[in-house]
């Protein structure tokens, strides 16, 4: 009689630890489905410091902002790098039948820019976010930069705010070429000719001195002040061009923080 073989465990005792699940869901696929193609077909993406960005774990990623396309440039240079973004958006978007489902359901979140409650906290969604381990993007320059040629203007602190509350890497991105594909404050997308688009993730922004202490309003704007002057010199590489020596700053100019300015 012949006896079967004991069960041989040593497949389980030297199993690899598994991969971390990708962060590309069906419904950022579908997403990418919808945005890709015609995104590609206006624009060649040039993806730069790709290395810079955590592969896993949650992060904030603060990138400069002077089109209203700049948020679907960013998602699809997150996309082609394996991280998914979620981003602070407004509240009216979510009630956009199709859009606000689809809003929904890849964990974007909704924040009212007015009022000053807890509850109308821009931030405080963010917490899950970063609980669920990914990554939020987080415009430091709060709207479109008001800077006549469209450098990064003042920052504001809820960026660094998150990274450091919630002790995670602050990582700063800067991208040209959009304003290309539709200029800032413009509805008319241009399709031809095909035009370059830079995305270059820069290293973590170093705030080792900020980390752990009580934070507070002069902590915020040396930190945020850091973020930009990072932003700014990345900029400045990409466009081979020098950026003003003050930032930016709308209330030296009467300009409100939100909404659109019209052009002088």
């Amino acid at each position: 009689m012949t006896k079967t073989p004991p069960h041989d465990t040593r497949s389980k005792q030297t199993k690899v630890a598994a991969k971390p699940r990708s962060e590309k869901t069906p419904i950022f696929r579908l997403l990418a489905a919808l945005a890709l193609p015609p995104m590609q077909a206006i624009a060649k993406f040039d993806i730069q410091g790709r290395e810079n960005v955590p592969a896993t774990g949650a992060f904030v990623l603060a990138p400069n902002h002077y089109s209203n396309i700049d948020p679907l440039v960013v998602g699809v240079a997150m996309y082609k790098i394996g991280r998914m973004p979620r981003y602070l958006a407004k509240e009216s978007l979510f009630r956009v039948p199709v859009l606000g489902a689809l809003m929904r359901k890849s964990g974007q979140v909704p924040v009212q820019r007015s009022g000053h409650s807890r509850s109308n906290d821009p931030l405080a969604g963010a917490g899950q976010i970063v609980r669920d381990g990914l990554a939020i993007v987080i415009y430091p320059e709060g709207s479109l930069t008001r800077d006549p040629n469209l450098w990064p203007m003042r920052g504001k602190f809820g960026a660094v705010r998150t990274a450091l509350e919630q002790n995670i890497p602050l990582i700063p991105a800067a991208q040209w070429g959009s304003q290309h594909i539709l200029p800032q404050y413009s509805k008319r997308i241009s399709l031809f000719p095909r035009k370059k688009v830079i995305v270059r993730f820069g290293p973590p922004v170093d705030l080792s001195e900020f980390r752990g202490k009580p934070i507070d309003t002069a902590m915020l704007a040396n930190a945020t002040n850091l973020l930009m002057n990072d932003i700014t010199a990345m900029l400045e590489d990409i466009r081979g061009e020098k950026s003003p020596d003050k930032r930016w700053d709308p209330a030296e100019h009467n300009q409100s923080e939100t909404g659109r300015i019209e052009p002088s």
